[in-house]
């Protein structure tokens, strides 16, 4: 298992933002349940990123309840040797407005999540009615990632979350699209 690269988002997430500080925070979504969340989610597109550079294609991604309310969180992707790399995480809700659509993860040993800055934002910004689709992100705009039930998205469907991504402030053209070798 790899822990080394996932440890950069988390050191990453407490970095100053280049971002304009002036432009307001994204939005999230207004609600999210958790338990309807749960399951496997296909990473369709992402910014690109240290602690994924390795990641050649198949990331997959599968949270789980917690009994605390939070996820366990399994992330797999085929690296550039054709092996898989796992990396695991929880998640945890940050406000307490019964929304859930602003979490915090941790990649880092369990024994470190009392330290604040293991801690990396995981906001969902879209998240279709029938939770076929996500965007997540992080409020400094750094990070942007398109999740999907299936390995892929229709068009359509895609392109509607260009336009909401870049309505919030993100850069569509910046997204890289993630092969799948799963049909």
């Amino acid at each position: 298992m790899r822990v080394s690269g996932w440890i950069a988002v988390i050191a990453l997430s407490g970095a100053p933002a280049c971002a304009d500080a002036s432009a307001p925070e994204p939005r999230t979504v207004a609600q999210v349940d958790l338990d309807r969340y749960a399951g496997r989610w296909y990473e369709v597109a992402r910014y690109p990123n240290r602690f994924q550079k390795h990641c050649a294609g198949d990331v997959v991604v599968h949270y789980a309840p917690r009994p605390d309310g939070g996820l366990d969180i399994d992330n797999r992707c085929r690296d550039e040797r054709g092996g898989e790399d796992r990396s695991l995480a929880v998640a945890k809700v940050i406000v307490a407005d019964g929304s859930n659509s602003k979490l915090k993860v941790n990649f880092a040993p369990r024994a470190l999540a009392w330290i604040p800055f293991v801690w990396a934002n995981y906001w969902i910004l879209e998240l279709a009615e029938d939770y076929r689709y996500a965007v997540v992100g992080t409020p400094d705009r750094h990070y942007l990632w398109i999740l999907s039930r299936e390995p892929s998205l229709p068009p359509a469907d895609f392109e509607k979350l260009e336009q909401a991504i870049r309505g919030q402030g993100f850069d569509p053209d910046r997204l890289e699209k993630t092969p799948h070798s799963t049909p």
